[in-house]
């Protein structure tokens, strides 16, 4: 009789992986499409051990775990390999986690060195903003004196009030006209779920407003045709204007002004909680004056501390 190959150890990668895959069709009861993705990832996990000349599962170590994850981002140029997503690397890892805790649970390894790596932390996002400088170049390069429009008035003080409150688009086209905006050092905002909160107005928006509900708005107001809307701002057409066409007008007024950056209504809601923060206003009062429910929301633009909301943004903001 000759001598006949000699059988798998329990723990060869091989050999776990074919029962692990098993296991997700028969009993998981595993869509034909998910065995497929894990068994790549899973058949990516078994090539790279067998480059580090490993083939049991019981020879893998926490730190070559993390290594494979690693060089699962890096990529090879060599081999061809390009470097994975975040997202990717990630989904890579989990299979190679339930890979190996199902190992574990049929007593084929001791532990599972897997759990104890953390995955790729995603890169945050933080917001777009303008510098002070050019926040302010946009609204004082839009005309004023006798010289200006009532667009012109009206755009200055939608701007002035976006960048002077940090509010939100939506919240500064429902501003009722008859709130008397300009004359008060607080302006009420109704936020999202209907929240409200009042937020300091420093001068130079309350300037603009009164100037906007002197002059120019009962200028525009004349042209409505069936009668007279409550918001404050309106085209040029008697009506309220519309988060659109206030878009347009805040793209407009940058590109007039010379700044090339990206902007959006949301980008002086931004910027007002960027330049607070660059002046040492707290997360928790950057927080209520932005109307965030969670803190961590804010926590995008500065640390944590705590202290006076209105005192502070005196101090700090540059149009207060």
């Amino acid at each position: 009789m000759g001598e006949g190959r000699a059988p798998a150890a329990p723990d060869a990668v091989e050999v776990v992986l074919r029962l692990w895959l098993e296991h997700l069709r028969v009993e998981r009861s595993a869509s034909a499409n998910t065995v497929s993705n894990y068994a790549r990832d899973a058949r990516r996990w078994q090539h790279w051990l067998a480059q580090q000349d490993i083939s049991r599962l019981g020879e893998v170590t926490v730190p070559m775990v993390e290594r494979y994850v690693r060089d699962l981002r890096d990529g090879d140029p060599a081999q061809g390999r390009a470097p994975l997503a975040v997202s990717s690397a990630n989904r890579a890892l989990v299979v190679v986690r339930q890979m190996h805790a199902f190992a574990l649970h049929e007593g084929r390894v001791s532990q599972n060195v897997a759990a104890e790596v953390q995955p790729v932390q995603m890169p945050k996002h933080y917001p777009d903003t303008l510098t002070v400088e050019d926040a302010c170049r946009i609204i004082d390069a839009i005309p004023t004196g006798e010289t200006a429009t009532a667009v012109d008035v009206r755009d200055r003080a939608l701007l002035e009030l976006l960048y002077g409150t940090g509010a939100r688009i939506t919240e500064v086209l429902s501003l009722r006209a008859q709130e008397g905006i300009g004359d008060r050092d607080m302006v009420l905002l109704h936020g999202k779920g209907d929240k409200e909160r009042l937020v300091p107005l420093g001068e130079p928006a309350r300037q603009a407003v009164r100037e906007y509900a002197r002059r120019s708005r009962p200028e525009l107001a004349a042209k409505a045709r069936a009668g007279v809307p409550q918001e404050l701002f309106l085209n040029t057409l008697g009506r309220p204007l519309s988060r659109q066409s206030a878009w347009k007008v805040i793209k407009e007024r940058a590109q007039r002004a010379g700044v090339t950056a990206e902007i959006s209504p949301h980008t002086f809601r931004h910027s007002y909680a960027t330049h607070l923060v660059q002046r040492g206003v707290p997360v928790r009062t950057v927080q209520e004056l932005l109307g965030h429910a969670a803190v961590t929301t804010t926590q995008l633009y500065m640390h944590m501390n705590t202290q006076g909301i209105a005192e502070k943004w005196r101090e700090a903001h540059p149009r207060a």
